[in-house]
């Protein structure tokens, strides 16, 4: 089973990184491969644990938007065809 780490333990190590553990041992100690620790860096790398909580909520609220206009834009087709169409 895969395990998850919250945002602070992310940043956490990515700022022992920058201090000068090695990637190698990074990874070893947390379970995880390369990969997973640079995409963590690309996307975590220069943040703190607020500005991480911040943006996972402003992603979060974005979601929810797009889904509403989504939403609204099918009921717009769908009555403009209904208004549309000959009686």
């Amino acid at each position: 089973m895969k395990k998850r780490y919250t945002e602070e333990q992310i940043i956490k190590a990515i700022k022992s990184h920058e201090s000068g553990v090695k990637v190698e041992d990074l990874c070893r100690d947390l379970g995880v491969s390369t990969g997973t620790f640079y995409n963590w860096r690309s996307k975590y790398a220069g943040l703190d644990v607020n500005e991480a909580k911040r943006l996972k909520e402003l992603e979060s609220e974005n979601n929810k938007l797009k889904k509403l206009l989504a939403e609204k834009m099918l009921e717009i087709e769908a009555l403009s065809d209904v208004v549309s169409k000959k009686w």
